[in-house]
Parts: structure tokens; C-alpha cells; sequence
């Protein structure tokens, strides 16, 4: 059984999403960056939502809430720990709750370290994974309020999922976050081979997104800090995989 999947871009570099249950008619968004390319979104698939999923508190994933949820009276669902920073929200989620869209269930994953509440959404029956600004393609979070030990964690649990998960995420980053992982891995032939497709993508005007857990387990440096390769580039052969991770993140903050 499938669930569908409307991904439209938002603000600048903003994701949207519809994920709608074709039997049920039940259709929740995840986020909500921007009210009228959401509304343009509805307008387009007729999927009138009746909840959003909430990732994070960031302003670029909320601020079209509470127009949204005036005009269609959504139920607005998200992480617990910032609960107070989330505008109408109804219901509040931590580690292993489970929330439905239709038929399918999603159990959630806090995942900490661009926020210190953020949480992802895995719906293992459609083999899809929401991973908002934690997991990029090519990439991860910036930390804002977590620290790299944070963000490892939640990587860790991301890169326990299948590999033919179907990874949803935030923004649309991955052309810059290709630039910078073939600085620190230019020697893997996946990864390069991606670019290109990467770049031929933008300059068709097109999205780069979805991703899956196997390219990014291949190409991802913020997936690969056990990678001996990487390590070498590094310098940092027998580190810590914290130390490596925090110094992967320490060079793309200045890349």
C-alpha cells in the first residue's frame, strides 16, 4: 500500500510535502513553510490535509501553521520538547510514538542537534523517512543547539533504518553539500558520479530530492566518519568517531 507523496518547493530552498492515503482520503503535511505554495500544492493534487507533522520549531518549518490551520482546522502534531515554541499545536510526540496518516503509521525518531527537540518520521510500511534538517542529501544539520556527540546520535539511528528507505529532507542543499563532501572524499567514484547528476539536475531547474538511505550511506561524509578514506583526508585515522564528526561539521561551517 502506498502513500503518496506531493514534494513542492517553498520560500527559497524549502521543501513542502503532501503525504496522502489514496484509500482513506486522509492527507497530513509535513511542515509548513510557506502558506501559498501549500495552498498552490492543494489546489493542484485536491489532498486537503487534515493534520500537519511538525519536525522542528524553526520559523521556515512553522510560520504557515496557524493561517493553515484557520482555514482547514488541522490538527498540529510535533516534538514534545518544543512544544512551547510551536504555534497551535494539538499533540506532542517523543521517542516511539507512533502518529497515522490513513493507513500508515509513522513512529518517530527524535533526532537532536540542529534543534535540541527535533524529531524525524518513518513510515516503515511505505519505506519513506522524513528527516527535515537533520539528514540532507549529501549533508546534515547545522548545530544550532546541539552538539556533534547530539547529532552523531541522531545519525546513527538514521543509518539504522533499511537502506531502501526513501529519505525526505528540509531544503534543497545538495548541490552545495556535494561541493563540499568531494573536499574531504574526492576519491570515491559514487560520490563524484552523484555530482554530476546533482549538477545536471539544477541546471535543468530540477529537484534533487528524494534521496535513499543506500546513495547516502555511499556518499554522505556525515554517514561515513568510520570511512578509513575519509579518516585519512582528515588526518584523523585512529579519532574518536565523535572527533570525526565534529571536525566534519567544523569544516562545512567555514566551506
Amino acid at each position: 500500500m502506498a502513500l503518496e507523496i506531493e514534494q513542492f518547493t517553498c520560500r527559497d530552498d524549502n521543501f513542502g510535502v503532501l503525504a496522502h492515503d489514496s484509500e482513506t482520503g486522509e492527507t497530513a503535511l509535513i511542515d509548513a513553510p510557506e502558506e501559498r505554495a501549500i495552498l498552490a500544492a492543494i489546489e493542484r493534487t485536491g489532498w486537503k490535509p487534515t493534520m500537519v507533522l511538525v519536525t522542528h520549531k524553526h520559523p521556515d518549518h512553522v510560520e504557515a501553521i496557524p493561517a493553515l490551520k484557520e482555514r482547514f482546522g488541522l490538527t498540529v502534531v510535533g516534538p514534545a520538547a518544543e512544544a512551547d515554541s510551536i504555534p497551535g499545536i494539538d499533540r506532542t510526540l517523543a521517542e516511539g510514538d507512533t502518529v497515522r496518516v490513513g493507513r500508515h503509521e509513522a513512529k518517530v525518531i527524535e533526532t537532536p542537534g540542529h534543534t535540541a527537540g527535533h524529531i524525524s518520521y518513518h513510515f516503515a510500511d511505505a519505506g519513506i523517512a522524513f528527516t527535515a534538517d537533520t539528514l540532507f542529501a549529501l549533508g546534515c544539520g547545522r548545530l544550532f543547539e546541539g552538539s556533534p556527540a547530539d547529532m552523531l546520535g541522531s545519525m546513527r539511528k538514521l543509518a539504522a533504518l533499511p537502506l531502501d528507505t526513501v529519505i525526505y529532507c528540509g531544503h534543497e542543499y545538495t548541490q552545495a553539500n556535494a561541493r563540499f563532501a568531494l573536499s574531504v572524499d574526492p576519491t570515491n567514484s559514487a560520490l563524484k558520479q552523484r555530482a554530476e547528476r546533482i549538477d545536471a539536475l539544477r541546471e535543468d531547474g530540477k529537484p534533487t530530492l528524494p534521496t535513499t538511505l543506500a546513495e547516502e550511506m555511499a556518499t554522505n561524509p556525515f554517514l561515513r566518519w568510520h570511512d578509513p578514506v575519509i579518516r585519512r583526508n582528515l588526518d584523523m585515522a585512529d579519532a574518536s568517531d565523535e572527533a570525526v564528526f565534529a571536525e566534519l561539521r567544523k569544516r562545512k561551517d567555514v566551506f
